[in-house]
């Protein structure tokens, strides 16, 4: 089992010391640290000080909107990173959800699936640099002649040569098609509320998973073994994402616990969230789920979880960032004295 560090995306203030911890993550043998956006920092930046600052862990988006940036504007921001890194990136990509694409971007939230698949086949004739850039497809045109065209856009190749012509590009996915189009046409994929013992709902698509494939799990990490305080920062996280990272009528994050098993608790904790009642919402996540989705308790019970992590189908286990800088730097010590 691989390790990773997720800084994840900045709160109203820059991340404490987030440099230092990626060298510290590095320094431990973990394999790649990344980070994310939503709708404040963004997911680049962060890695290019990163970038900076180390010289062999590997430097992940996890998950750069897709919607914040035209394939294009992807392609020249990873050519440029990768170079600064050495050949270090790893792009993970995902669609976001109506409440941001619409409400931050401005941009309509259509065909997810058909948007990334046209994405990621502009991107990898970019980075590829064969032929000047055309493409014909239902959401995006190179060069562009619909409305209000100029007709004078032409095909167009990269100045830049990139540093490797394919760039690994993993998909964050929660629905069965979405999961499947990363299986057959992504190099990994970033699961998210995912028990390690409930890949099977995903049977279909991981039959086609390829010997090479990265799965890299998020987990919250902790030794604090009261259950009240220990799982606390997980039911947060759940009530957030179930409750209030979704509308009503659609919340992919509340989809995926419903297929985990847990129809019963997403819904009532949904209903709190939006009725206004967050810590009731909180506290109505399930000991049992957060247990399931987070390395929480004492260094045996840490053993015991590390086990079916590994009998998953994850690759990699990316631990998020405690409270302070010191409590992240020791949770990264036990589990590369654990894991690695």
């Amino acid at each position: 089992m691989k390790l990773g560090l997720s800084l994840g995306y900045w709160g109203s203030k820059p991340l404490d010391r987030f440099i230092e911890l990626a060298q510290r993550a590095e320094d431990l043998g973990f394999d790649i640290v990344c980070t994310s956006e939503a709708y404040g920092s963004d997911a680049f930046t962060p890695l290019a000080a990163i970038a900076a600052r180390t010289s062999r862990i590997k430097l992940g988006t996890a998950i750069m909107q897709i919607s914040a940036r035209t394939p294009a504007a992807a392609a020249m921001t990873a050519i440029t990173l990768d170079h600064i890194s050495n050949g270090r990136l790893c792009l993970g990509i995902g669609v976001s959800g109506p409440q941001v694409v619409e409400g931050w971007y401005g941009q309509p939230f259509k065909k997810p699936l058909e948007r990334t698949r046209e994405w990621l086949a502009i991107f990898r004739k970019i980075l590829a640099r064969e032929e000047p850039v055309s493409f014909e497809g239902a959401q995006y045109q190179l060069p562009y002649r619909g409305a209000g065209s100029t007709m004078q856009g032409k095909s167009l190749m990269s100045i830049t040569h990139p540093l490797r012509k394919h760039l690994p590009v993993y998909l964050g996915a929660e629905g069965p098609k979405n999961v499947e189009l990363a299986m057959t046409q992504f190099d990994g994929w970033f699961p998210f509320l995912m028990p390690p013992d409930r890949f099977d709902i995903y049977g279909e698509a991981l039959a086609q998973r390829r010997p090479d494939f990265e799965v890299l799990q998020s987990i919250l990490f902790s030794l604090d073994t009261n259950p009240l305080t220990g799982y606390l920062p997980v039911k947060k996280m759940l009530a957030l994402y179930v409750g209030g990272m979704g509308s009503k009528e659609e919340n992919f994050h509340k989809r995926v616990v419903e297929r985990a098993g847990y129809g019963d608790a997403a819904q009532k904790i949904q209903d709190l969230w939006l009725a206004g009642r967050q810590k009731e919402a909180v506290m109505a996540v399930p000991d049992e789920l957060a247990d399931s989705l987070s390395l929480i308790g004492s260094r045996d019970s840490l053993r015991e979880k590390l086990a079916r992590w590994t009998k998953s189908p994850a690759t990699t286990l990316l631990v998020g960032v405690a409270d302070s800088f010191e409590e992240t730097v020791k949770n990264m010590e036990v589990l590369a004295a654990e894991a690695l």
